[in-house]
Parts: C-alpha cells; sequence; structure tokens
C-alpha cells in the first residue's frame, strides 16, 4: 500500500502535471505552492517507490474543512488510495479543530460520489453551472463530526 503523509515541495511538479492530466480547469504548480504550507491547510499525497499517486487539500476556515483537489493518477485508480487518504485528511482536519467537512463534486462523478457517502458526506444542495468545460452542477456535500451539533 501506498504511503500517505503531507505533500512537501518535492512533490509540487508531480502534483501539478497530475492536475494537468485529470483536470479540465487545473490548479498552477504556483497555486498549490501558494496553499499548501498555510497554517490552515492541509495538503496529503498518496507515494508508491517515490511516486506520487494521489493528493488531496484541506482548507479550514472558522472550523469547517473545505476539501479541494481529489485526484487519483489513473494507473492508480480502484486500488483504495482516495478513501484511505481521505480518511487522513478528516483525521488530520479533526486534529486541527474543524467540525465540520465540505466539498463539492461534479453531479456525474457517481464513483467519487459513492465514495463520499461511504465516508459519511451527506448531500446538502446543487451550485448550479459551478463547473467549466464543460459546464456542469456540482453536488455539495457536508460531514459533520459527532461533537459538531
Amino acid at each position: 500500500m501506498a504511503e500517505i503523509r503531507r505533500m512537501r515541495e518535492c512533490d509540487l511538479d508531480a502534483v501539478a502535471a497530475m492536475e494537468q492530466l485529470i483536470f479540465s480547469e487545473p490548479w498552477s504548480r504556483r497555486s498549490f505552492e501558494e496553499t499548501y504550507l498555510k497554517r490552515d491547510n492541509c495538503y496529503l499525497v498518496a507515494c508508491e517507490e517515490g511516486r506520487v499517486l494521489a493528493y488531496c487539500g484541506l482548507w479550514g476556515i472558522s472550523g469547517e474543512g473545505d476539501i479541494c483537489n481529489v485526484a487519483v493518477h489513473k494507473d492508480a485508480r480502484r486500488r483504495g488510495l482516495a478513501e484511505a487518504m481521505l480518511n487522513e485528511l478528516l483525521k488530520e482536519g479533526l486534529a486541527m479543530g474543524i467540525s465540520s467537512f465540505t466539498l463539492e463534486v461534479r453531479v456525474s462523478n457517481a464513483s467519487a460520489i459513492a465514495l463520499y457517502h461511504k465516508l459519511g458526506f451527506e448531500d446538502a444542495g446543487i451550485r448550479y453551472d459551478f463547473y467549466d468545460k464543460p459546464r456542469e452542477d456540482a453536488l455539495i456535500m457536508w460531514k459533520f463530526s459527532s461533537n459538531s451539533h
């Protein structure tokens, strides 16, 4: 199984390259560089034999965590990396004092939605025309820790 750890500067080129391959409106290397070390953020990578296979991020804002940039390299999918990485990200968020987590996902991304449901996220609404290239609605999902209500 891959090692899951905090993102490091040496990961930025691989993360940015994967971002370009996966997303229609990818973040730049500079965008990752400017955000991965911020105190209220947490970015993780899943690595195997020195190769970044997956990454994800969490932005902490006033006790809430906005999960972003969840990506798994196409050659590493269906191995449980996203689930393991997101479970670790949720643990890190709780340790940072975050009590509720949110994310947006394309309404057509059934496999991601199923994973988020498995992790305890619930559907909360739709952001119409949230995505471009192609234009698509986003499903808004939330997960609340047991001590947040």
